[in-house]
């Protein structure tokens, strides 16, 4: 195998175990936009070497005041630039890229090889498909809901709403024209549906707050 500099530089962090459980999850995406493209990032640079992505959409200019894309990739379907921009991190990453619009006739095939699931979709109706169809998983489910406008950030906060269920967001915040969408709570949300799943993965004892 070519000598990969990521993979070495992970290890001045994480122990050798640690990245093999890390690198044996697959986790799989829905949406690429604000949500799901920046908690991709943040997991391949965890560690996370396995992801199944699917979004129907393209880079568009608007997109790219939050989204982990850049200018030149303007009119790209979302999970092709995704893609790149994650392979330019780990360049061993093993991606499904799924130009593919979900609902509820084609999740469960879309993301049946996944350990873990992160809903990062932007309508209302299609979160409430994504948790519809995952709440009784027995797989880790990440969902968003509350994530507009700018100021106190302390208000996106990470529910356990059951065992295997997470919601991250303030639960009524939704973007709209007053409260746009804006790179650092749509970004500090994304950070923490990853950290969700990067604890889930390393076991780690810290205690999320009650629903």
């Amino acid at each position: 195998m070519v000598d990969n500099p990521f993979l070495n530089g992970l290890r001045t962090h994480f122990t050798d175990d640690q990245i093999q459980r890390l690198g044996s999850v697959c986790v799989g995406i829905a949406g690429a936009g604000g949500l799901g493209s920046n908690v991709a990032a943040h997991l391949v640079r965890s560690g996370i070497c396995r992801l199944v992505v699917a979004d129907f959409d393209h880079v568009a200019p608007s997109n790219l005041n939050r989204q982990f894309f850049f200018i030149d990739q303007v009119g790209m379907e979302k999970v092709r630039a995704l893609e790149a921009n994650l392979l330019g991190i780990n360049p061993d990453l093993d991606m499904q890229a799924l130009e593919t619009r979900l609902d509820a006739g084609n999740v469960r095939q879309v993301f049946e090889p996944c350990h873990v699931i992160v809903e990062a979709l932007d309508r209302a109706r299609d979160k409430k498909m994504m948790a519809d169809t995952f709440m009784a998983d027995p797989r880790l489910l990440v969902c968003a809901s509350g994530i507009g406008g700018w100021g106190y950030s302390d208000r996106i906060r990470t529910r356990r709403v059951r065992d295997t269920f997470y919601l991250v967001g303030d639960g009524r915040s939704e973007v709209s024209a007053a409260l746009p969408p804006t790179a650092a709570i749509v970004g500090l949300a994304a950070a923490k549906q990853a950290d969700v799943v990067i604890d889930t993965i390393l076991g780690s004892r810290f205690t999320f707050s009650g629903s």
